[in-house]
This record gives C-alpha cells, structure tokens and sequence, in this order.
C-alpha cells in the first residue's frame, strides 16, 4: 500500500520522467464531477471557501481557523456567490446539527465497482469532517482532504476500500501508527501523526495531520533539478533518525522512497536554477522549511514477522529482497542510500523493471556481488549465477535496449562528482557502507547519523 498525503496539488504541466513507470497518484482539485447530483447550493459555498482559503495563505493553521469561522459565524451571511444563490439559507443548514446537515446535504451512494467510497465534496464522513477535496487515489483506497468541524483543523483521511482484505491491512497499519505515535507524543520523530481513526459504511478512515508535497512531486514540479546538497544533507539526518526511531522500535517500513517522504510545509521561494538547452535560466523552487515527515506505514512489519517476501518498491529495492536471501532492517538502508542518490541527482538510481537487469546495474555502479553471498543462495537466487558464481550477465533473453541501459550506468564515484561538489567525498564514503551488498556489513541508521556527512557546516 502505498499513501500520499499532499497539501497543495503541484502543476500538472510538470514532465514526467517516461522511463519511471511506476504508478503514480493523481493530484486533483475538487472535480465538478463529484457534485453532479449534490445539492448545488452546497457545492458552491464549500468550493468557493476552499478556493478562497487555498489561495490566500500557505498556512494550514491560519486556512482551517478561515474556513470554519466562514462556515459557522453569522459572516457567513455575507458572503458573495452566484446571485441565483442563497447563501444564508445554506449556511443556515450548516449551522444545524451536523447531524441534520449529513441527512440535507450527504445521500448514501454505496460503493463503486471497486469497493472505493462515493462521495461528493461538501459531504460529511461522520458528523465531524467536510470533503473539501479528492487528494489521490492508490490501491488501498482514496486520501480525501476534509475540515474537522470541531477542531477547525484542515486533515487528510485515507479512507480505505471495504474489502475485507484492505480493512484487514488498514487495522494493521492502525496498530503501527499506534506504536509509533504511543512512543512519540511529541511528535518529535518525524513520523506523520495519526488524529485518530474510525469505521465508516464499512470504510476504515485513518485520519492525519495534513502536511506539504511529497520530495518526488517537489521534484517533478522542478523538472526534476536536484536539490542543494545542503537539502540533502538535512534530509538525510531527519530520515535516518526517524528510521533509527522505528528500527528501537522493531519496526521496519520496507516501502521508503520520495513519494511516501513528506515536506511539513508548503512554502517555497524562487531562485535561479539550471540553465536549458537554449541557454535560459530555468527558475528553481526552493522549500522555505526542509522539515520533513515520514509517511505510509501500510507495508511496515515487525522484525520478528520478517520473511522471505518481496517488498519495497523496485527502485529502492535491496539485493538480499531480489535474490530472497531473507531482509531485516538493513533493506530499509538501502532504500534510503537510492533515495539519497535521487535527491542529489534528480534521476532514479536504478530504473528497470527487472530482477537480472537490476542485479547488472547494481554491479555496474559498485561492482561484483561478492561471491561469498552467492554461496549461501539458495532457491530462485541461484538462477542469476552461473556456476563460478559470476551474474549471468547478459542472458540469452537479454534485449539490447536492457544492455544499452546497464552499460550506461555511471560508477558512484562518477555520478556524485556531478551533483555533491565539496561533499561527494564524504557523502560517497556514506554511500559506499549504507550500498554494501552484505547486509550484516551494511551501516546501521544510528551509525549513518555518525558519520562526517553530517557533520559538514554548509558554506
């Protein structure tokens, strides 16, 4: 399972990388769609607060405590809208119980074909939250943003399909975020916070703070310019500590990549970026906050469940998973060293789709797999190596395309000289320990936090 919880919806004019074809979230304003057969009245004044709020501050705080004073003060008298409409007859019915207001204003349409919830914006799930907006869509479900009518609080709700196998993994997700949050009241170790979670027309609805972009869909919208090593540096040291936190814990996410690492804020400045093909200067956005927080716990597992199961998402996906040698926490390492890799180049390390072609770039980019683990193969890892335990490299269903793309495959060393500067030295060196093909030898989160990349002072 996969989850995104975005704020604010990035341009979609943004190229996408057409060789990553992993599937992606739909980002989307509230779609007209939904309110095809809601009461139109309704729909007006919720999508005119929401626009209005969205673009008059980037403050999450400030735009909940906006909306709800609108919806529920007698300012709601005076609001300007369509002249056929009559606002203070609708704001009215907000101001009744919410109870009343569910029963005007949300019909029960059911599920889709898909066990999704139907909704339109301006309904209530429970008696507690407004639909604002759809923010994505993945196979678990739909993350809906909503105001908490109580609180004011602008959230995002990953309501979960009703199939039962999905309500089985919600629960366990549930249990996870409960563990993470019980040892965090601060919530100080940057793990997203769940508010609380309940079950609604047979949907689990897990309720979060709200936060910013995701670092992929910040990314994109720069045409994917890399971020300043100083970013990735404090990126770095924030998902190694949250990662060190769950690792204490026993917990292992086994699904980390850009999408599912979460900016807190919004907010961003403009600078000077790269220059194009036309020799013009591209304008780079730069956060404002490198706060970030780490989201999706749907796949995590405790140490003690561990198994022999493929997890994480392929690009971030370590050798011991591909070659079912058995994963622990040292595969989340690995995941987090080509998440690093990303965030310096703005191109995904290892982009196949396949276990040899994979196995070839990682030795092309840090050479051979050590012929020690081969021998302890066992099963279908024995079926990339030939008897002298060398990769079998390329075989005979090998296409040239996939020889073409290994082949240009940079050495480490090569591709940070590009991005880091004065820090490819001791950012290669951390690279080099959290990339060791020998997990029991791979660095662990808390020793990574030790080492001279982050001891750097940025100039």
């Amino acid at each position: 399972m996969a989850v995104d919880l975005i704020s604010t919806p990035f341009s979609s004019e943004a190229n996408l990388r057409p060789t990553k074809r992993r599937r992606r979230l739909g980002w989307d304003v509230p779609d007209p769609a939904f309110a095809k057969d809601m009461g139109v009245l309704q729909m007006q004044l919720v999508s005119k607060l929401y626009q209005e709020y969205a673009s008059s501050t980037n403050s999450v705080e400030i735009q909940a405590n906006w909306i709800g004073e609108r919806l529920t003060s007698k300012k709601d008298h005076q609001i300007e809208m369509d002249p056929v409409s009559n606002a203070e007859i609708l704001c009215k019915q907000y101001r009744k119980r919410p109870s009343d207001a569910v029963a005007q204003s949300s019909r029960p349409l059911g599920d889709d074909k898909d066990d999704h919830l139907n909704f339109h914006v301006g309904d209530y799930l429970t008696s507690r939250y407004i639909i604002l907006q759809k923010m994505g869509e993945g196979t678990f479900g739909r993350v809906l943003e909503c105001m908490d009518v109580e609180s004011h609080e602008i959230v995002a709700i990953k309501v979960v399909r009703s199939t039962e196998k999905y309500r089985e993994d919600a629960m366990i997700e549930i249990g996870h975020l409960q563990t993470i949050g019980r040892n965090d009241k601060s919530g100080s170790r940057g793990c997203v916070q769940m508010r609380r979670w309940f079950d609604y027309r047979n949907h689990i609805c897990i309720v979060f703070e709200k936060l910013g972009p995701s670092l992929y869909d910040f990314l994109q919208n720069n045409g994917f310019q890399p971020f300043s090593i100083e970013c990735v540096r404090d990126f770095g040291r924030q998902l190694l500590e949250s990662l060190a936190y769950m690792h204490e814990l026993g917990l292992i996410h086994t699904d980390l990549k850009p999408e599912n690492i979460l900016l807190v804020s919004s907010e961003f400045n403009q600078t000077v970026g790269s220059k194009n093909t036309s020799e013009h200067c591209n304008m780079k956005k730069v956060p404002k906050s490198n706060k970030i927080k780490l989201i999706d716990f749907g796949s995590t597992t405790y140490d003690k469940e561990c198994s022999f199961s493929v997890v994480s998402t392929r690009h971030y996906r370590a050798p011991e998973v591909i070659l079912g040698s058995g994963w622990s926490y040292p595969c989340d390492i690995w995941s987090v060293a080509c998440i690093l890799v990303e965030l310096c180049s703005g191109k995904v390390l290892f982009q196949t789709h396949e276990n040899l072609e994979h196995l070839a770039m990682m030795e092309r980019v840090f050479g051979p797999i050590p012929s020690y683990l081969v021998r302890r193969l066992k099963g279908k890892g024995l079926k990339y190596f030939k008897h002298e335990r060398r990769l079998v490299w390329p075989d005979r269903y090998t296409s040239r395309e996939s020889i073409r793309a290994v082949d240009r495959m940079p050495i480490l060393s090569d591709l940070l000289e590009n991005y880091a500067d004065s820090s490819s030295r001791s950012l290669l060196d951390l690279l080099e320990r959290m990339f060791s093909f020998d997990p029991v030898h791979r660095i662990t989160a808390k020793e990574a936090l030790q080492h001279s990349f982050f001891k750097q002072v940025d100039h």
